[in-house]
């Protein structure tokens, strides 16, 4: 980091930093998230300014001959961090089983990381960081999508009398490569109904807004109330 920064150097900073901000930011305002585009220049711009002003404040670094104060400006960078923090777990939002906004929390807290490396003169490093962290996020989206991964999801079943029993529908759930965690039977006599609750993993590329063929099978079981499936788990990120 050079010790002494002038101007033509401020203002290259600064706008490589407003380039990183809009580019990692464009690809959360495309995907509709609240912490967009605005918002991420704005927090690579605060981290960015935050290292100009630390190399401006070099020379008053240290413990002055006639004072006791430390000037630690180290701090400074570290306090940005912090409060970057701050703003990322309000951009996470638990709905429900699901969890949101995962990814732009990480997004922000990266883009502060990218600021702080172009505000203090590593322009490379800043900007070879900010190639690499917009192919994670925008290119590896794609590559996501044809991944399998397990989805987890509760399911509610409600038959009149004795239409289906719990070993038929462990049956039926396995031949569809469910996994059940957990399968409970509540028998309502007044109204001669039987209700499973069960909580089922499987893998699938759709995410868990994906709705699974079996359910389809399960609709046609004799004597069926009832049918509900919540999905559990990460949403869209």
């Amino acid at each position: 980091m050079p010790v002494e920064v002038h101007w033509p150097a401020i203002a290259l900073r600064l706008i490589l930093t407003l380039l990183a901000g809009a580019l990692l930011g464009a690809e959360r305002s495309k995907t509709g998230h609240a912490a967009g585009l605005r918002t991420t220049m704005l927090i690579t711009l605060a981290a960015s300014i935050a290292m100009i002003q630390m190399n401006l404040l070099i020379p008053t670094n240290g413990k002055p001959s006639n004072s006791y104060v430390v000037m630690d400006l180290m701090r400074l960078p570290l306090g940005i961090l912090t409060g970057v923090g701050f703003i990322g777990a309000g951009a996470i939002v638990r709905k429900d089983e699901m969890i949101l906004g995962v990814t732009t929390a990480a997004t922000m807290w990266f883009a502060t990381v990218v600021g702080l490396c172009l505000g203090g003169g590593q322009l490379v490093l800043g900007s070879v960081s900010t190639l690499i962290g917009f192919g994670v996020t925008w290119g590896l989206r794609h590559v996501e999508r044809h991944v399998e991964r397990s989805q987890l999801a509760a399911l509610e079943i409600t038959v009149q009398g004795n239409a289906l029993s719990a070993q038929e529908l462990r049956d039926k759930l396995a031949a569809a490569a469910f996994h059940i965690k957990s399968l409970s039977v509540t028998h309502c006599i007044q109204e001669q109904q039987r209700r499973f609750d069960c909580e089922v993993r499987w893998s699938s590329h759709q995410g868990a807004a994906g709705i699974p063929p079996i359910l389809a099978e399960l609709q046609n079981i004799p004597g069926l109330v009832k049918l509900g499936w919540r999905a559990v788990g990460a949403g869209p990120q």
